[in-house]
């Protein structure tokens, strides 16, 4: 009882599938916190605000109407327009509803294009350091992650060069984020523009994560639907709309793939949180909308102090992040196993941190995240700590 029946264990592409390591840091967190230590969190990807209320008050009000049952696969149709007018607003495009499907958070959308697009042994290019589940995704249904190391001297972006020179036999295209995460920067009209035209002459497809828009903090970031209708666009309303706990996301794709897609879902999901849905159609509310533009300010106030004093301590952070809450340091001076770094500082100083290798291979070693999800004053206490540990 208990073994496991095939003879060489479990299904290979679980062990090719890697532990999300900044998770396995907030356990440990979460551990010592419970134990009495004073824990300063500064490795969770999640907003520190709880959801604003007039969202809460919508999705109250969905359960009291009774609002339980299955959904639409694609989504209810009301989230749906409303989607499309935040494009309209937002963006000055007109995106048709029927090619926006809601999704259980971004993961939903991501495993939706993977198992559309990924035939066995396909390869979709990424950067390397880039978010570490979107590879996982493209395993899971027999397809591949090709890893592009990228620098600072392209701002941890891929372009139309590296496009060119990475591109193989297998390859079906590209993916990229921007805001990225874990560098916080973002890709403009003209590099998104690039972009598309070095995939787009090679029949591939371009896959954006814009999950962090509405979190750009010196300039809008452009979407790159501006550029390329035919992308395929994933967003969420976990980190600028601040609802990471009610699993909500969304997908824009190209109108000959939504029918494929919505069949997809209905096999795999069968439908979102039906009272989640509800609730979102007041995340567009003017009333919500400036709550959560005043969070956004203080991320950028946050991100305005904690860079300078990160480089003051040491780090080397040669990219100024554009959205997103994080920054992306070089620690060599200080390390060059950021695994053993952060689980050092964690443990003897109770500053959490993620390392690098969470983010792909390419110097990951000498790479650590910091995340300023935390308020003002736990981010001093943090630098101080720092500062007295590092000299």
């Amino acid at each position: 009882m208990g073994e496991v029946k095939r003879p060489g264990g479990w299904a290979q592409r679980v062990s090719e599938i890697e532990p999300f390591r900044v998770v396995e840091v907030l356990t440990r967190a979460h551990q010592l916190a419970a134990a009495g230590r004073d824990v300063l969190h500064l490795a969770a990807g999640e907003p520190d605000f709880s959801t604003a209320e007039p969202i809460i008050e919508a999705g109250r009000a969905a359960l009291a109407r009774g609002e339980t049952h299955y959904s639409p696969a694609a989504g209810i149709p009301e989230l749906r327009q409303a989607v499309s007018r935040y494009y309209a607003t937002e963006y000055g495009l007109q995106v048709d509803p029927g090619r926006i499907m809601v999704t259980p958070g971004a993961s939903g959308a991501l495993l939706l294009v993977a198992a559309l697009l990924m035939n066995p042994g396909d390869e979709m290019l990424m950067t390397d350091p880039g978010y570490p589940c979107n590879r996982h995704f493209l395993r899971l249904v027999e397809g591949r992650g090709r890893l592009v190391p990228v620098s600072a001297d392209s701002r941890y972006q891929l372009d139309g060069e590296l496009v060119a020179r990475h591109w193989g036999e297998r390859t079906i295209g590209a993916m990229v984020a921007s805001p990225a995460n874990p560098t916080g920067t973002a890709l403009s009209r003209e590099e998104l523009s690039g972009l598309s035209q070095a995939v787009s002459a090679r029949g591939g497809y371009l896959v954006v994560d814009e999950i962090y828009h509405g979190l750009g903090y010196d300039a809008p970031t452009p979407s790159v639907l501006e550029v390329d209708p035919d992308a395929f666009v994933i967003n969420s309303f976990s980190k600028y709309f601040g609802m990471t706990g009610w699993r909500l996301g969304w997908l824009v794709a190209p109108a000959a793939a939504v029918a494929e897609m919505e069949k997809l879902a209905q096999n795999l999901f069968i439908s979102m949180s039906t009272m989640a849905q509800y609730a979102a159609l007041a995340a567009f509310e003017p009333a919500t909308r400036e709550i959560l533009d005043q969070r956004r300010d203080i991320f950028r106030r946050r991100r305005d102090y904690l860079l300078p004093a990160v480089q003051e301590l040491g780090f080397r952070v040669p990219c100024k992040p554009q959205g997103a809450f994080y920054l992306y340091a070089d620690a060599s001076r200080f390390t060059d196993d950021s695994q053993a770094f952060c689980l050092q500082l964690l443990e003897e100083h109770g500053v959490a941190l993620t390392p690098g290798v969470d983010f792909g291979r390419f110097e990951a070693g000498r790479h650590l995240r910091f995340s300023y999800t935390t308020g003002m004053e736990r981010l001093e206490l943090a630098v101080d700590r720092l500062s007295r540990v590092l000299g």
